[in-house]
């Protein structure tokens, strides 16, 4: 809790110097027609910094892991030195040399860690933003509103006529299947120093993530979910720049959304757009997107939060990097079967071989497409 209130601490005196840097940016391009090198540089270190800290707040709690200070580390070392000697600090010296591996080295074996060194998996997670719903069939009917009456005046004894208008339809949103299948060798399930079975579930429960996250952002409804970015009922706000994002741009999308969508929406973007929002000021001079305010409320943009989506298109001329809205309202995610691993002893055996064959199948769709808007990287 100490660090974390720390980090909290050391965020928000981060963004008031960020903000003097990036002012001085800003006075250096009017200056000189361009910021200078010491400054951007001094703003990506501080960018990056920022980042660092806001995963850590982010963070699910978790048992603290102890790391070693080297200052510590370096105060024990001379204090067994002064009680035992130099002795203690020298490696012990062998007899036969380990380089060669006849004359020792087949002696001196290195350590084996039984610790698979991997790199983070990144995924879009709308998951944690969309309406989700289980179901048991081959896909989901929603019923939806296409049509209203209208309300008219009338004199206190006047004729009321009948008001149409009311229409319903239906939503449908089919189920789509992902797989995966994964050959090893009898040998190699046997004999590894780690559990091979289950390094291939957690691998192809991490790559189903993945294609789910892709196919939420921007899948084109063939054979898998339809994506946000490919929904041609969503409508959108240019962001009044033919290649940048400007903040009118991003205050005009907020005030486009309805109010109703507005005050429960959540930004959609990619890390680089935001290490370009975080430079943006509206026209009072206050930034745009704003720290942790405190333990537990995330940092936001307009006063709303957001997620880092790694399947959202950068800044570029026509992209449509950014998306604001109520997801809860707008996307609706169907689970028809969770990941199923199927180990299969048979089919492979002639090579020694045994299959593994996982598959998931899941839907997703817009259901209501003004709950959402896009900023387009455009003029108009």
């Amino acid at each position: 809790m100490a660090d974390e209130k720390n980090a909290l601490v050391e965020l928000k005196g981060l963004f008031e110097e960020f903000k003097q840097t990036n002012d001085q940016r800003e006075a250096e391009i009017k200056k000189y027609g361009e910021a200078l090198s010491s400054t951007v540089e001094k703003l990506e270190k501080m960018n990056s910094r920022m980042d660092e800290l806001e995963t850590k707040l982010n963070r699910p709690a978790q048992g603290e892991n102890k790391e070693v200070d080297p200052e510590v580390e370096r105060k024990q070392a001379f204090d067994q030195y002064l009680r035992k000697g130099i002795e203690v600090l020298v490696p012990e010296k062998k007899a036969l040399v380990t380089y060669d591996d006849t004359l020792g080295g087949y002696l001196a074996p290195g350590e084996y860690v039984r610790e698979i060194i991997k790199g983070i998996v990144e995924f879009s997670p709308i998951r944690s933003v969309a309406s989700i719903r289980q179901t048991s069939q081959r896909f989901v009917e929603l019923p939806k509103k296409t049509g209203s009456i209208a309300a008219v005046w009338v004199a206190e004894t006047g004729t009321r006529s009948e008001t149409t208008g009311m229409a319903y339809g239906l939503e449908n949103v089919p189920v789509h299947e992902m797989s995966a299948v994964v050959d090893i060798s009898f040998a190699d399930l046997e004999d590894s120093a780690f559990n091979m079975e289950e390094e291939i579930v957690n691998e192809c429960s991490e790559q189903f993530g993945v294609a789910e996250g892709t196919a939420f952002v921007s899948g084109n409804a063939i054979g898998k979910p339809q994506g946000i970015l490919t929904n041609e009922d969503i409508d959108y706000t240019a962001s009044g720049d033919a290649d940048e994002i400007t903040a009118d741009g991003l205050m005009d999308i907020f005030y486009d959304l309805k109010s109703a969508y507005a005050n429960n929406a959540v930004w959609l973007l990619n890390r680089q757009t935001l290490k370009a929002i975080r430079k943006l000021k509206a026209g009072d001079g206050h930034y745009l997107w704003q720290p942790n305010i405190g333990l537990g409320t995330p940092p936001t943009i307009c006063e709303r939060p957001y997620i880092e989506c790694v399947d959202m298109p950068d800044i570029a001329a026509n992209a449509y990097p950014i998306v604001l809205g109520d997801f809860k309202r707008g996307y609706k995610i169907i689970d028809r079967i969770a990941i199923s691993i199927t180990r299969d002893n048979l089919t492979q055996a002639s090579s020694g071989k045994c299959r593994f064959t996982a598959r998931k199948r899941v839907g997703g769709q817009v259901v209501l497409a003004e709950a959402i808007r896009k900023l387009k990287i455009a003029t108009s």
